[in-house]
C-alpha cells in the first residue's frame, strides 16, 4: 500500500491526467503497458504484446544472421554495416514491446551482435573499425535490458567502457581515438574499414553529455554496475548539464535536451532523466527536481506532452503524431511514478 500511495502521489504533480489519453489510444502495447505500469493492473502475459502485427512485422524482417538489413549501405563498405539497423530495430522490439532472450528473435540479434564484438570488448561496424563507446553502450544496455546481464562477454564490454572514460569521468561523443582530427579525416576513417583503430587519445578534453547519456544507459540496467563509481559519477556529469550546450560541437545545442523520441536514440532530457532514476538519483536532487518541473510545466492540455520543444529543429508530422506523442507521455509518467 505504500508503494502505492507514493506512486499515486508522484502522477498526482502533474497539472493534467495522463493516463486517460493513454487508455484512449488506438495502439494495444500502450493501453497494457499504462495499465500494468501506472495502474498496476494485472494485464495478463507480455506475450499479448510480442504478438502485436507492428512487433510481428518487424521480426519478419530479420535476417537468418539475426541482423536486420539496411537499405543504406556504404559504397563498397560491406563489413558489418547491418549493425546500425539492427540497433535500430533492437530499440523497438527490447525498449518499446519488452521482448527478451526467451524470445527466439532476440537470441538471434543478440549473437549477431555479440559477433561484432572485438578481443577488446567493444562493438565495431557503426564507425567502421573506430571506437565508438556511445554505440557501444547504447547496445549493451538493450542486451542487459534483454536478460544477458550475466554473459561474460557483457562484462568484458562494460570493463571496456570503464577503460575509454575521459578523464573527469565522461565519455566523448564519435571516437575517443580521434577527439582531436579535423572533421575530413573523421569522415574518411569511419566510412574505411582499417586494421586498428586510431588511438590518439586526449583524456583531457571535457566529457559530451550527448556521448556519456547514451553509454551510463547500460550502467543503469545492470544489477551490479548501476550504483558503481563509474556510473555514479557519470551521472553527476550528466545531470549537471541539463538544459546546457554540451561541451562537443556534436548536438552542442541547448535545445537537443528537449527533443524527444521513444523508443530512445540520442541523448535527450526524457532519455537522461529515465536513466539516472534507475541508477537511484531521488528528485529530491536539485537537478532532478528541476527537469522534473519542468515536464511538469510542459505538459499539454491534453494530458500529453510534444515531441518537440526546440527551436533548432524543424516541425515535421511525425513530431505531431498522436501515437509518438503517447509513448513520450507514457515513458515520462513512467518516471514520475518511479522516481517519487
Amino acid at each position: 500500500m505504500r508503494k502505492k500511495r507514493a506512486a499515486a502521489q508522484g502522477l498526482s504533480q502533474l497539472k493534467y491526467d495522463p493516463i486517460k489519453p493513454l487508455l484512449a489510444s488506438e495502439n494495444a502495447a500502450i493501453i497494457y503497458f499504462a495499465q500494468r505500469d501506472l495502474l498496476d493492473r494485472d494485464v495478463g502475459s507480455i506475450e499479448a504484446v510480442w504478438n502485436l502485427p507492428q512487433v510481428v512485422k518487424i521480426i519478419k524482417k530479420q535476417q537468418p544472421d539475426g541482423s536486420w538489413k539496411s537499405n543504406k549501405h556504404k559504397a563498397g563498405a560491406e563489413w558489418k554495416t547491418e549493425l546500425t539497423e539492427t540497433w535500430r530495430q533492437l530499440r523497438f522490439l527490447v525498449d518499446q514491446y519488452e521482448l527478451d532472450r526467451t524470445h527466439i528473435a532476440i537470441q538471434k540479434a543478440a549473437e549477431f551482435v555479440f559477433s561484432c564484438q572485438s578481443d577488446e570488448g567493444d562493438f565495431r561496424g557503426i564507425l567502421a573499425n573506430q571506437y565508438a563507446p556511445y554505440y557501444t553502450g547504447a547496445l549493451l544496455w538493450l542486451l542487459i535490458k534483454a536478460g544477458y546481464q550475466s554473459d561474460l562477454r557483457i562484462e568484458k564490454g562494460m570493463q571496456w567502457l570503464i577503460s575509454m572514460r575521459q578523464n573527469d569521468g565522461g565519455w566523448v561523443i564519435g571516437s575517443p581515438g580521434m577527439v582531436d582530427y579535423g572533421w575530413g579525416k573523421i569522415c574518411s576513417l569511419t566510412s574505411t574499414w582499417t586494421a586498428e583503430p586510431e588511438k590518439s587519445f586526449n583524456r583531457s578534453r571535457p566529457f559530451s553529455a550527448a556521448g556519456t547519456g547514451m553509454v551510463i544507459r547500460a550502467f543503469a540496467v545492470h544489477p551490479v554496475y548501476r550504483n558503481s563509481e563509474p556510473a555514479l559519477k557519470a551521472a553527476a556529469l550528466l545531470k549537471s548539464k541539463f538544459f546546457k550546450k554540451d561541451n562537443w560541437s556534436w548536438y552542442r545545442h541547448p535545445d537537443h535536451w528537449i527533443r524527444f523520441e521513444y523508443p530512445y536514440w540520442w541523448n535527450n532530457l526524457l532519455s537522461a532523466i529515465d536513466t539516472l532514476s534507475l541508477i537511484g538519483l531521488p528528485s529530491e536532487d536539485d537537478d532532478i527536481r528541476r527537469a522534473l518541473q519542468w515536464f511538469i510545466d510542459n505538459q499539454q492540455r491534453d494530458g500529453l506532452w510534444k515531441v518537440s520543444y526546440s527551436s533548432i529543429h524543424k516541425a515535421t508530422d511525425k513530431d505531431q503524431a498522436l501515437e509518438i506523442r503517447q509513448w513520450i507521455t507514457l515513458a515520462i509518467s513512467r518516471i514520475f511514478k518511479h522516481i517519487s
